[in-house]
């Protein structure tokens, strides 16, 4: 159990690394060619090569049509599919929330950058809640049979899931401990 002082500790070490996130991202976008659809025109993230961009979405729409194939969806279905992938779209780089600089967020005072990053949370709380309205949706139009298979296919993405240990390996930082033998 935390003490007050462990408590106030975590939550000071927790917003200096916030803050230190929160000044590392830039506010300038890349220019979209105009003749490229504004899906791969230009990264969601300004800091992201456009090769990598066009990489991960690509691998993005290839989970999504495995995922939909193992589904098995029913014509009646794809309507809920279809709004269910739009929201899990990341913002074009247009419609992003434009970032303070470094230089201008290092100038703001600590209670300045705490409403910064609040404003941040907000907006990312925002896009999760449009997520999860259209999850939620999606789910219900499913069969039984269908969000068994919804429920493992996508168990890998959330707490404890693959995309989150990826880099450690069986015998990673978040492995359990293994326990002696007792004789």
């Amino acid at each position: 159990m935390f003490t007050r002082s462990k408590r106030l500790f975590s939550i000071g070490l927790l917003a200096g690394a916030t803050a230190l996130a929160a000044s590392a991202q830039t506010t300038t976008a890349p220019a979209a060619a105009p003749s490229a659809p504004a899906a791969t025109a230009a990264p969601a993230h300004p800091g992201m090569h456009k090769e990598r961009f066009e990489k991960m979405q690509q691998r993005r729409a290839e989970r999504l049509d495995a995922l939909k194939e193992k589904l098995k969806l029913e014509s009646s279905q794809q309507t809920a599919w279809n709004s269910y992938t739009d929201a899990l779209k990341p913002p074009a780089a247009g419609e992003r929330p434009q970032r303070l600089k470094r230089e201008d967020f290092a100038k703001l005072t600590t209670p300045q950058r705490l409403d910064e990053m609040k404003k941040r949370h907000d907006q990312r709380e925002v896009a999760f809640e449009k997520r999860a309205t259209a999850t939620r949706s999606f789910y219900a139009t499913l069969s039984p049979e269908q969000q068994k298979t919804f429920d493992a296919e996508t168990l890998r993405f959330g707490p404890g899931g693959q995309r989150h240990h990826r880099h450690h390996g069986p015998g990673g930082p978040n492995a359990p401990a293994s326990m002696p033998e007792k004789s």
